[in-house]
């Protein structure tokens, strides 16, 4: 066992005290991967991520056993992890198998070896219960997700329906990269049958049309980050990537039908993921053709972060992942979080009176974005508005799309930069934005200028300066001790925002 060397401050500064770190090692029939987390959390944040592509079913299907050179380099790795997870001082340690474990005829013997590594339980899970999981990582990850759920591994495929929090008995079926390489000889036809006759009776599929696909797996992930490589797409965070099924269908037809090596951007891909892009293809091609769903949804979370999902109580299980990241955030990186909650009630009555049509999911991304206005305030003043904005656009959070990204990156950044500095805003990031998403965002942002020029980031101040328009006025309570507040900058930034919601501005300092 490593020794490490004892610290006296224990926990940076720029980590929140969830405990010891816990980790998850993940044997799956092609990679094996380990991920050391802050803590079991509701959106639990990875510390440090390694995997290392074994191959452990390349062989599964067709001779029944894991290959020798393979089980050395999983066990070599594991090795590895261990000696982390003692070095990074993990209290917890959860190690799952899958299909290759399970099926091989030396799985046995393989398992054994690898817990006197690990020296830890391994817990060889069936496939239904890795259905189970991988649909509560897209739980724990998305917003009320509806749809089907794939995970694609190297040796199987696993598929669920999924509505809210509710998720239906899963299946699954010998269709991974690697067993499908393995059962059809390397032929792409082949293994094209093999598809088809095991999709004849999935009656999961009955239930899919309109609705999304949610797929799981490296190499579906690979798939994604070769689309957006070819579309140049302006947000290189995979999660919650989508794309509409007739798109989906087309690339994978592209993709299964054409060498690998000769197609755009295919250096986004790892060589070793390469060769199994054409059987995810085929296999992602097929199911958007028997499901016919509305579009396809890439997910980063699966079977690991199900795991640790399904460990919270039901009161934890229920909070909003992208709100309880955003408070996170908050705790970590503002002058003052409670400003940042009081910030959620103020922005709350002024748009509760102003006339503005705001969704219930735009609600909640206001909330968030509340949450977040406060993160950058370290950064050099000209540029807090843009370090914002790439923080917020490239953070890991879960449980807001693209779009809802691009939201609280751009209301962020008119917080900082006002509604006259446009030319220094990326046109990339407004390429997710719609005309509604974009003023959204800049009176939000223009909300937000207010309520901190009144209050200087400081709690307390916001809840006795209410915001409200009365008989189509904008008005700014500024009243009793709060009347010293008012200023000519206050002023102007109230005029700003009146004028972007067609109102007569006043300040009442009676």
């Amino acid at each position: 066992m490593l020794e490490t060397v004892p610290s006296a401050n224990t926990m940076a500064q720029g980590r929140l005290d969830y405990g010891p770190p816990v980790a998850v090692i993940d044997i799956g029939s092609n990679s094996v991967r380990l991920v050391v987390y802050e803590g079991v959390t509701r959106t639990p944040t990875a510390l440090f991520n390694e995997k290392t592509l074994a191959g452990l079913g390349r062989e599964v299907q067709s001779r029944g056993l894991l290959a020798a050179d393979a089980v050395e380099k999983a066990l070599t790795a594991l090795k590895r992890f261990r000696a982390l997870c003692d070095t990074m001082q993990v209290e917890r340690l959860w190690v799952l198998a899958t299909a290759a474990c399970r099926d091989a005829r030396n799985g046995k013997e393989f398992i054994a070896a690898a817990e006197q590594i690990c020296r830890a339980k391994i817990d060889v899970i069936s496939g239904q219960r890795e259905a189970e999981l991988t649909a509560l990582g897209v739980v724990s990850g998305f917003h009320r997700p509806d749809g089907i759920v794939g995970d694609l591994g190297g040796g199987s495929l696993e598929l669920v329906d999924v509505q809210g929090a509710r998720i239906k008995p899963g299946i699954t079926l010998p269709l991974g990269g690697l067993a499908l390489q393995d059962r059809s000889g390397r032929s792409i036809k082949k293994a094209e049958k093999l598809v088809k006759d095991a999709f004849d009776d999935v009656k999961l599929f009955k239930g899919g049309s309109g609705r999304a696909f949610y797929a799981v797996g490296g190499t579906w992930r690979a798939l994604a980050h070769l689309h957006m490589a070819q579309l140049g797409y302006p947000l290189h965070v995979l999660h919650g990537y989508t794309i509409r099924a007739r798109e989906a269908l087309e690339f994978s037809r592209l993709v299964r039908r054409v060498n690998p090596e000769t197609l755009s951007q295919i250096e986004v891909v790892s060589d070793a993921r390469r060769p199994m892009l054409p059987y995810a293809a085929l296999v992602l091609e097929h199911i958007v053709r028997e499901a016919e769903p509305r579009e396809v949804v890439f997910s980063a979370l699966g079977v690991r972060e199900g795991l640790l999902f399904s460990l919270l109580d039901a009161e934890e299980r229920k909070k909003d992942a992208l709100i309880t990241a955003s408070q996170e955030l908050n705790r970590l990186r503002s002058r003052s979080p409670r400003h940042g909650e009081e910030l959620i009630d103020w922005t709350d009555a002024f748009m509760a009176t102003s006339g503005i049509d705001e969704s219930a999911e735009e609600k909640r991304l206001r909330h968030a974005a509340c949450l977040l206005a406060d993160i950058g305030w370290r950064a050099h003043p000209d540029y807090r508005g843009e370090q914002s904005l790439n923080i917020i656009a490239h953070a890991a959070f879960v449980g807001v799309d693209h779009p809802g990204r691009a939201y609280l990156a751009l209301a962020i950044f008119f917080r900082h930069m006002g509604l006259l500095h446009d030319e220094e805003l990326s046109p990339r990031i407004r390429e997710l934005a719609s005309t509604r998403i974009l003023d959204r965002a800049r009176v939000l942002g223009a909300t937000l200028r207010v309520a901190y020029m009144i209050s200087a980031s400081q709690p307390g101040v916001l809840p006795r300066a209410p915001l409200k328009v009365e008989r189509h006025r904008l008005v700014l309570h500024l009243e009793g001790d709060c009347a010293a507040l008012a200023g000519e900058r206050v002023t102007s930034r109230l005029k700003h925002l009146a004028r972007l919601v067609g109102r007569e501005p006043v300040i009442v300092t009676e």
